[in-house]
């Protein structure tokens, strides 16, 4: 089996697989501060809930957006699995040529992805991951990786209005009954769900008018269920492509 880690700035989601299966997946919050210590024995307590423990686990692959977490984990590998972890980056491959004008600025996270989508989904594509921030990503027909936008993610921004408009409460994150709030509460919903629609969908057309074919637009991340709901262009939803692509990285580096 192998363990798989997304580490991104607000949670790291892991996922186990055997073969082909993901058996068991978590999403935690993520903590910089943490020790190599409690990182693995976290680990453990994880595993140690579905029955497996890290004689069970033969690799570990990780692509992280948090560079200070990336020595944190490859210890807590090393001190609580036996063996390093494949970090994703720089020298890793892909099988994916990348467009981009520096190729070392993408996240590790939108190559992977990428990679997972092809595989899946097949060219062209456009990828859109609802974040911290929320990315989108072009994959040409001849499946390259091309580029794309980052956009503020809907809970930084939401953060911001809470903390910059005193009258306004926090507010959950869910359909109000119609565009038209009648309180405050609706109101401010109903600018989160449908601006973050009317955002996606205007980046999306965008990005098809300069793109090849017609791209098939996927989702994932931790608010994509919710404004896939009231986009106009999301066609799929798939919360474990990183995941997934994960396993792929580890398939092409052996």
């Amino acid at each position: 089996m192998i363990l798989v880690l997304d580490v991104g700035n607000t949670n790291i989601v892991l996922g186990v697989y055997d073969g082909e299966a993901l058996v068991a997946h978590w999403r935690l919050s993520t903590k910089r501060h943490w020790t190599p210590d409690e990182f693995g024995i976290l680990l453990k307590q994880l595993l140690s809930d579905q029955a497996l423990g890290p004689a069970d686990i033969r690799a570990m692959v990780v692509s992280s957006v948090v560079p200070p977490l990336n020595t944190i984990i490859e210890q807590a590998c090393q001190n609580y699995f036996g063996f390093a972890p494949l970090l994703v980056g720089p020298g890793i491959r892909t099988g994916m040529p990348i467009k981009y004008e520096n190729p070392r600025e993408v996240g590790a996270d939108r190559i992977v992805n990428a990679i997972a989508a092809q595989e899946l989904y097949g060219v062209p594509l456009i990828l859109v991951d609802f974040g911290t921030a929320i990315t989108f990503c072009a994959v040409s027909v001849r499946a390259e990786y091309l580029g794309g936008v980052i956009a503020p993610g809907i809970q930084i921004s939401c953060e911001a209005l809470f903390e910059r408009a005193a009258k306004l409460p926090r507010v959950e994150m869910v359909r109000p009954p119609q565009v038209i709030g009648r309180n405050t509460v609706h109101s401010m919903q109903s600018g989160i769900i449908y601006g973050y629609a009317g955002l996606v969908d205007s980046i999306v057309r965008r990005m098809q008018a300069e793109m090849e074919g017609k791209p098939l637009v996927v989702a994932t991340g931790g608010q994509a269920e919710l404004i896939a709901r009231e986009s106009e262009t999301i066609e799929t939803v798939d919360q474990f492509l990183t995941l997934w692509g994960l396993r792929l990285i580890y398939e092409r580096n052996p």
